[in-house]
């Protein structure tokens, strides 16, 4: 289980009264889904919760866009300038235009983009999410969707979109890149999720200390040495220790003349040291 005080360790932002209502939850919310069975399982949930709310301070969508900002978050409304001038700061109806027809929504002029724009901790989106969402969680929030970003179903709606997405199966087994794609849809924001991870970890005192096992942080470190030395191959430098970054590692190893590293810590001091990063 998680306490008060973990959470406000975890979302040091998050105001009180947010972390008073996700602390007196959990003792069901958790349980009821299965999140508090195992360690992975907290430390994924928390750690998406972190990435997607802003630790915490974001329980609805920010629709206060720009005409310039329009036209690179959504172009294929906004193609240029001109289309986005006359929707510039307007949140209603940037919503109803760019939800409209999707998502369960009626036509702009229902209002059901507005209506049912993004909230909560994972933020539901679309009149059929919020209408699936609180089926499952046994709140009407297709009726009353200003409650998903409420403080006594912020947790659960949050836990019910993970149970739905099946992804407890997911952190049990250590994927957290699918679990990424099961939430975003991609893997946008993957380096920060991986420091939520990385903290959720410690917070939460959900796993021993792994052994060797570095932070996002120092993994991007080493993927962009590899990069900058030609080892292409890496791909993204995106914080994880895939196949692609573990084949890197092991032939910088043979190029410097270093023993072979451990498959499962692939990073440690010799490697950091060869690389001239901190050890």
């Amino acid at each position: 289980m998680i306490t008060r005080s973990q959470l406000a360790t975890l979302y040091p932002r998050a105001t009180a009264a947010r972390l008073d209502a996700v602390s007196a939850s959990a003792a069901q919310v958790l349980p009821r889904f299965g999140i508090d069975k195992t360690h992975n399982r907290m430390a994924f949930f928390f750690a998406q919760l972190g990435h997607e709310s802003g630790g915490m301070t974001i329980v609805e969508e920010n629709l206060n866009y720009s005409a310039e900002r329009l036209t690179v978050i959504f172009p294929r409304h906004f193609p240029n300038l001109a289309a986005a001038l006359p929707f510039a700061g307007k949140k209603e109806k940037i919503a109803n235009l760019v939800y409209g027809n999707k998502i369960g929504n009626g036509p702009p002029e229902s209002g059901d983009g507005f209506r049912y724009r993004g909230r909560g901790l994972i933020q539901l989106t679309g009149r059929a999410n919020y209408k699936e969402i609180g089926r499952h969680a046994g709140v009407d929030l297709e009726a009353n969707p200003d409650a998903a970003a409420a403080g006594p179903n912020l947790l659960l709606a949050a836990a019910t979109f993970w149970d739905l997405k099946n992804l407890n199966a997911t952190a049990d087994a250590d994927d957290f890149r699918l679990c990424t794609r099961k939430i975003n849809g991609g893997t946008i924001g993957m380096p920060d999720r991986l420091e939520w991870l990385d903290k959720a970890r410690r917070v939460l005192a959900t796993v021993p200390p792994k052994k060797a096992q570095p932070s996002a942080a120092v993994v991007i470190a080493v993927q962009k040495k590899l990069l900058a030395l030609g080892f292409a191959g890496v791909g993204a430098a995106d914080g994880q220790i895939g196949p692609k970054t573990a084949a890197a590692i092991e032939a910088l190893r043979l190029q410097k003349g270093l023993p072979k590293g451990d498959p499962k810590h692939p990073i440690d001091n010799a490697l950091l040291q060869a690389l001239e990063l901190p050890a």
